[in-house]
């Protein structure tokens, strides 16, 4: 057989019957699909009529051409979509929020449902069913009565603002045959529990400890414990509005601010505070006795009756506003504790938090007619093998390059020198207390030079004149480039221009921020 050469004009009208014939097969599937109750029809043209006979589907025409391949494009399009279902959202079923890897902290709990009956999940035991003793049906149940009530009363209120509002109005009568029965409520309460209960009571705690909430049934009247049940559930759906919104990171235990006096503090590093604190991402601080609250009503509150106006411990320094406290940590133990737990947010190696009893805390405050704010300390071993004579360091962010830290570590030095020793930090140091290291001996090494009027210089002598240790000089002078070996013996160089940028920085400076020596009024402290 010969191969004829096909025309163009027949290739096009057999593709378009192809096409035509692909598009009348998927239209009436979808149709059979989407319901068997339709009427059974032909299958429709293009046109939206029903073809009469064959030659119908054959006609071709350049308009109905264009309109075959826009049909072509639709039927690809729609097949692709067919297998690839990414365009579609996706179907959830809890807020986006809902990080599904967090479980809820309460031993036993699967993380489903919520205090307060208005969500599927909770992450913590404050909207924990059953750390509350309940299920979360039993909380949906006591949501939708929350909610009848809560319509009930707008009614009986709307009814009310047709009364003229004078100030010594009389209560109507829905308000006296309520208190009626609060009252009576009140009076049916048990006066105590019987010997039944009180077993219950106590396997119920012995049975979960602290990790479930103790049973409240029969303490007080059922009204009472109503309202408590409800002030739990709004408080609930409280915190979760704030998770929701981002001002709670439950979950991550990482507190994000913290309210300190008049300042609130973005945190650098994890804190290991108790969990229902750490869980809220802020802690609302009591500046003077450092104690910890969940809510700034909770805050107000405690400072309406602190007595606390400075730190405990024996004020060993003032000059100016400035003052210097030794705090015990054994004497005054829940005070260092909350003081260390404080500065890990701001420290990253610091690993003592608990274990604050061999340790003196010197706290540093800057008065005015309020109270001694905190501007930062250090603590150091009683009796420290190694002669460290700091174990940490740390100045509050608010008070952060203003020349608080040189202070602090010229004050301990100056402990050093009341002692008779030569001291050094305990390493490793934080990268902020190296480079607040680096600055000072730097500062102490130059100082001494330009006071220096010899030919001959010991790395002993100036490490007993400063009471820094004599690697740290060591140390130091090698990055000052001031140390060199030569001939056999180690020379030290005194680099007048290092010294002259010094001593313009010192003029510029001032004599604000430092140490007197005659303002200490201390002793060395026994056993060190």
């Amino acid at each position: 057989l010969e191969h004829a050469e096909v025309p163009e004009s027949a290739r096009r009208r057999s593709s378009t019957r192809l096409t035509r014939a692909s598009l009348r097969l998927s239209q009436s599937s979808q149709d059979t699909k989407q319901g068997a109750d339709r009427d059974e029809t032909p299958p429709r043209t293009p046109t939206g009529n029903a073809p009469s006979s064959e030659s119908d589907i054959e006609v071709s025409s350049p308009s109905n051409d264009l309109e075959d391949e826009r049909l072509a494009k639709e039927l690809s399009l729609k097949e692709a979509a067919a297998h690839d279902l990414s365009h579609r959202p996706k179907r959830r079923r809890f807020h986006e929020s809902y990080n599904f890897n967090m479980k809820c902290p309460t031993p036993g709990c699967n993380s489903l449902g919520h205090l307060t009956g208005r969500h599927e999940r909770h992450f913590s035991i404050s909207g924990c069913p059953l750390y509350h003793n309940l299920s979360a049906d039993e909380c949906k149940g006591k949501a939708t009565t929350r909610d009848k009530q809560t319509e009930e009363r707008t009614l009986s209120h709307r009814q009310d603002e047709n009364r003229h509002s004078t100030r010594n109005q009389a209560p109507t009568d829905r308000q006296l045959r309520y208190k009626e029965k609060v009252t009576e409520l009140r009076r049916k309460r048990n006066s105590g529990l019987n010997k039944e209960q009180k077993e219950k009571y106590m396997e119920h705690r012995q049975s979960h400890g602290t990790s479930r909430e103790p049973l409240l049934e029969n303490i007080t009247s059922d009204y009472d414990l109503e309202l408590f049940r409800k002030a739990q559930a709004r408080a609930s759906e409280d915190l979760e509005k704030l998770r929701l919104a981002g001002h709670v990171s439950e979950g991550s235990n990482m507190i994000k601010t913290i309210v300190f006096g008049r300042y609130e503090l973005d945190t650098w590093y994890h804190s290991p505070y108790p969990e229902e604190y750490a869980r809220l991402g802020r802690l609302y601080m009591c500046e003077f006795c450092l104690k910890y609250m969940k809510s700034q009503t909770i805050l107000r509150r405690h400072l309406a009756k602190c007595v606390w106006k400075h730190p405990p411990g024996d004020e060993i320094y003032r000059k100016g506003n400035i003052s210097v406290f030794e705090v015990d940590g054994k004497k005054n133990k829940i005070y260092c504790q909350n003081l260390c737990l404080l500065a890990k947010l701001f420290l990253d190696h610091k690993t003592l938090y608990y274990d604050v009893e061999p340790f003196l805390f010197y706290v540093m405050t800057e008065a005015d007619n309020t109270g001694c704010h905190l501007v930062g300390y250090f603590s150091k071993e009683k009796n420290s093998f190694l002669n460290y004579n700091v174990s940490c360091i740390l100045t509050m962010p608010q008070y952060m390059r203003q020349g608080y830290g040189k202070m602090l570590i010229d004050f301990s030095y100056l402990l050093s020198k009341v002692e008779e020793k030569v001291g050094s930090p305990e390493r490793p140091l934080s990268d902020l207390g190296l480079i607040s290291y680096r600055s000072y001996w730097k500062e102490v090494l130059l100082r001494y030079l330009n006071n220096f009027q010899g030919k001959e210089i010991s790395i002993k002598e100036i490490s007993q004149e400063t009471a820094v240790n004599p690697v740290d000089i060591v140390s130091t002078l090698q990055s000052l480039q001031m140390l060199k070996y030569w001939k056999g013996k180690h020379l030290v160089l005194k680099r007048q221009d290092l010294i002259d940028d010094w001593k313009a920085k010192e003029t510029k400076r001032g004599n604000g921020k430092t140490i007197d020596p005659t303002a200490l009024k201390w002793t060395p402290p026994k056993g060190t």
